[in-house]
């Protein structure tokens, strides 16, 4: 099963502020384990919004709205894409990211197996 862990945005990583060093190196730690467990399958820290864009659809319409966007603790900071057996150790794997603060969503990602057999067929599955 894969999981997504989301980091929920903060206040300070949309104003640009770094974590201390030691949260890095906290950080780093972490990823080597997630890294020689064989869980992780991708990693990344998203820049602010400041710097995206978000593209509303409305009946087919579309708009494009320039960050920054407002509720940073709804934004996603960051993520891990990991292989684990159950969304019980995902969420293992959750508890153990270093944070003094903040929020770390366990998120499990579709896969077609998912789907009903009519979807899985439409898309040659």
């Amino acid at each position: 099963m894969r999981f997504m862990l989301l980091v929920k945005g903060s206040k300070e990583a949309e104003e640009g502020t770094l974590p201390d060093v030691q949260l890095f190196a906290d950080m780093t730690k972490y990823n080597n384990d997630l890294k020689a467990s064989g869980a992780l399958l991708a990693l990344d820290g998203l820049q602010s919004s400041s710097k995206g864009a978000r593209i509303t659809f409305t009946n087919g319409a579309q708009m494009v709205t320039d960050g920054p966007f407002p509720n940073p603790e709804e934004l996603v900071e960051g993520y891990w894409v990991i292989q684990v057996g159950s969304k019980d150790e995902a969420i293992e794997w959750a508890k153990r990211v270093p944070f003094k603060d903040g929020v770390v969503e366990v998120r499990q990602i579709q896969e077609i197996s998912d789907f009903p057999p009519e979807i899985q067929q439409a898309v040659g599955q």
